[in-house]
């Protein structure tokens, strides 16, 4: 159905449909100028390599250059602050991170609320973990792991690439669900953190994918399981954590939000081209091979899993006393 056709059934139902048309217009007129894309992360991180391949589509397609900033620093709250402020006009995109979410728990004075002030535009993407174990570690499978940490509490060292990273919120949470107690140690950077499991200073780690496979094929690490709801193709034969404790998911996701009072015209254009460009199989295939999957969602969809995977990790925090202040 045509847009004149949509008016005219509109106007001859007796709705008010010319109030909408300059909205209508001004969703059709974007983007006139150029659109930033802020990327609160160092350059070179899969968030910025993300934020790059989906800003030159968008390029392509509408004709207007989309510039990705770097904002790292306090944790990515720096440039998400910088979109908060930012003119609700559609030309301050943020890429948001699962990382958004546990910040919300973890910084008691943080200067936004970040349901609050951002507007979900689309996701983008989907990163799953391992659980690695060192090959002599005396279990082999999740329900094993959870009986030797109980029946041996104080001699399971946890290691991640940082504090508060995904890998670490990921064990905080196995933690919680499955009730063992492991001292976590973070380093500065996953090679860091397999150093130490390869030197037999830790004893597990929660490993994103790309990282860890290699190691797990040529038999550094052994898995144990997948941090994803189900199980993931690049490791068909090993079980996802869910299989083992129900409800647990832990995964590393980016997409793409707006300041809240951003034009809902501008905010449904923008998600239907960002997930036009997510159907290309070439973009999928740039997508994999930052070890990801594609993750198309609604703008409804996106609002629901930022508000889920908040109260998740708030929970997590709480439980292991996470704080950043």
């Amino acid at each position: 159905m045509t847009l004149a056709r949509r008016t005219f059934l509109k106007l001859a139902a007796g709705g008010v449909a010319l109030p909408a048309l300059p909205h209508v217009a001004k969703a059709q007129a974007w983007p006139s100028r150029p659109v930033r894309i802020i990327v609160a992360t160092p350059a070179g991180g899969s968030p910025d390599i993300q934020a790059r391949l989906l800003g030159q589509w968008l390029f392509e397609k509408l004709g207007q250059p989309f510039i990705v900033e770097n904002r790292p620093g306090g944790g990515t709250n720096i440039g998400t602050e910088s979109v908060v402020r930012s003119l609700p006009d559609g030309y301050t995109l943020l890429v948001v991170t699962a990382i958004n979410t546990w910040n919300a728990s973890l910084y008691q004075k943080l200067n936004f609320n970040f349901i609050q002030d951002i507007a979900p535009v689309a996701t983008l993407n989907r990163q799953t973990f391992t659980m690695v174990v060192p090959p002599s570690f005396p279990a082999n499978t999740v329900p094993e792991f959870i009986a030797f940490a109980k029946n041996s509490p104080g001699k399971i060292n946890m290691a991640s690439s940082g504090n508060a990273t995904a890998g670490h919120v990921a064990g905080e949470l196995f933690k919680m669900m499955a009730g063992v107690d492991m001292l976590h140690i973070p380093f500065k950077g996953t090679p860091a953190a397999q150093a130490a499991m390869f030197a037999g200073d830790a004893q597990v780690m929660f490993d994103p994918i790309p990282s860890s496979i290699e190691l797990i094929k040529a038999g550094r690490l052994r898995v144990l399981a997948t941090t994803s709801a189900k199980r993931v193709d690049a490791l068909p034969d090993t079980p996802a954590m869910n299989e083992i404790l129900p409800g647990y998911e832990a995964s590393g996701w980016q997409g793409i939000g707006v300041p809240r009072a951003t034009p809902p015209e501008i905010v449904e254009r923008l998600s239907k081209e960002i997930n036009t460009a997510l159907s290309d199989p070439g973009m999928q295939q740039r997508i994999l091979g930052l070890g990801a999957t594609v993750f198309i969602s609604s703008p409804a969809e996106f609002a629901k899993l930022i508000e889920s995977d908040t109260e998740k990790w708030a929970k997590v925090v709480k439980f292991a006393k996470l704080s950043a202040d």
